[in-house]
């Protein structure tokens, strides 16, 4: 069974966040979901975004960091949309990465060094026509491109945070794709 540490999205660890480690845990994994915003959830991107900025992005990014290295090595690094900024930075940076699985957003592999490590394995997924993950899908496809256990997933449609099941841009079909693609990737590691 995999160890994964799961950060939350913008809009804080919401009880769709915790829906998804709670099914991870009920697999058998060891699920740690940091809680970057300490108790607050947003009800829209907008004022999560504007809470991030006024705590700092970067403090907040560094929180994450803490929160992992407080852990063993061996871990799967998972995170949605804001906490894909985290979980690619471990995955490609700390030695011991046993996967990624970046949800809703990829940064290009450049911004934590200078190629995806290799034997990690990393899924990324996101709706094609959402307007944050389009940004970022040059990067998902140039990462697939040069890392040898990579795949990208695209679901029909433009919604953000789509898995997420307490959002009102939850997409059941889409979400259950998701999860299966998930958990199959987990059950791997």
């Amino acid at each position: 069974m995999a160890e994964v540490v799961l950060y939350h999205h913008i809009q804080g660890l919401t009880d769709g966040v915790r829906r998804v480690a709670d099914e991870w845990r009920q697999a058998g994994h060891t699920v740690h979901t940091p809680d970057l915003f300490e108790g607050r959830t947003f009800a829209s991107i907008e004022d999560g975004f504007a809470f991030a900025r006024e705590a700092g992005f970067e403090k907040l990014r560094e929180r994450g960091i803490a929160e992992a290295e407080a852990l063993g090595e061996e871990l799967v690094y998972a995170g949605f949309s804001f906490g894909v900024m985290i979980a690619q930075r471990l995955a490609q940076t700390r030695p011991g990465a046993r996967g990624a699985l970046l949800i809703d957003s990829c940064l290009p592999v450049t911004e934590f060094g200078t190629a995806w490590p290799d034997g990690v394995p990393v899924q990324v997924h996101g709706k094609e026509n959402d307007e944050f993950f389009e940004e970022d899908l040059p990067a998902a496809r140039a990462l697939v491109g040069s890392a040898a256990h990579a795949e990208l997933f695209l679901y029909p449609g433009d919604q953000h945070l789509f898995a997420d099941s307490s959002l009102p841009s939850y997409d059941p079909e889409a979400a259950g794709l998701l999860r299966e693609r998930l958990r199959a990737f987990l059950a791997a590691r």
